[in-house]
């Protein structure tokens, strides 16, 4: 056995199955010390995939969820005023000794590198973060250190094994990707899925699997605003087992209800009456 399909058995007991390429992507991460970027429609595992590997290593998941308007001071480090200015009332404490560690709040960043044995770093939803904010990891990325004007360069105690994801809402800068192995996570295919249901869920029979994964992936197919993905699938199963559904044919109203855990949108529920979910039924071989 090679040492990424090693890997790729070790994800599958904790219960993500990684294909081929996304299983060597994350061997390589490791061999080479670089970030891996994910990216891909949301809903396909891609934050699992960090959780799965953290629990492989048995480390710390740090995680840094992104969005507009994220900064230094939410994403790396502030100093901590509150602390700071009741040290001064209280014994007249000096500038320098104002700004140590001892009144510095570490944000997931900092934390990253702070570890003493490597975690993994999730930079979840990089592209919904500002441009601006891609900056501030490039020194990161490249030399896992960070500078801090009152205390100078902080280099990593370990290197974080980092893993940031992308759904695609904008562009990403050449810099960042230049910095990171990439690997596009696509929606699993129908057998990929099975195995999946099969692996989360193995007490559910194989009609009912097969129906589940058959509409999911059909649904997928039409324009839908928010197609459901894995997380959703499995949600849905966990709902039709819970109501002791074994064939959906049996039982289209209470199947017809429980769409909630797929449809998101009005305009999706409306989308998908009845009629077209037992047409889909219909077509499972």
């Amino acid at each position: 056995m090679t040492p990424y399909q090693e890997l790729q058995s070790r994800l599958a007991e904790t219960g993500y199955l990684a294909n081929d390429s996304t299983a060597m992507a994350l061997h390589l991460a490791q061999v080479l010390g670089r970030p891996l970027l994910l990216e891909g429609p949301a809903g396909v595992g891609k934050t699992e995939i960090a959780k799965a590997l953290a629990q492989v290593l048995d480390t710390n998941l740090i995680r840094l969820q992104c969005y507009e308007g994220l900064d230094a001071s939410q994403a790396i480090y502030e100093w901590n005023y509150q602390r700071q200015l009741l040290a001064i009332r209280a014994d007249g404490t000096s500038e320098e000794q104002l700004f140590s560690e001892k009144y510095l709040l570490k944000r997931p960043l900092l934390q990253a590198i702070s570890q003493e044995t490597p975690a993994v770093l999730l930079l979840d939803e990089i592209d919904r973060a500002d441009e601006e904010f891609e900056a501030y990891l490039l020194e990161i990325l490249s030399d896992f250190q960070i500078t801090i004007p009152e205390l100078g360069t902080i280099q990593a105690k370990s290197r974080p094994h980092v893993i940031l994801t992308a759904n695609g809402t904008r562009d990403l800068s050449d810099a960042l990707r230049r910095r990171c192995l990439y690997v596009y996570v696509d929606y699993p295919t129908q057998k990929e899925e099975l195995a999946i249901l099969s692996a989360r869920m193995p007490e559910i029979g194989a009609t009912l699997s097969k129906q589940i994964v058959h509409v999911v992936q059909a649904m997928r197919r039409d324009e839908l605003e928010k197609k459901p993905g894995v997380a959703e699938m499995l949600d849905w199963a966990a709902a039709l087992s819970g109501l002791g559904i074994n064939d959906m044919t049996q039982t289209p109203e209470a199947v017809q209800a429980t769409l909630v855990c797929l449809l998101k949108t009005a305009t999706d529920r409306d989308a998908v009456p009845v009629e077209v979910l037992n047409r889909l039924l219909g077509k499972v071989a």
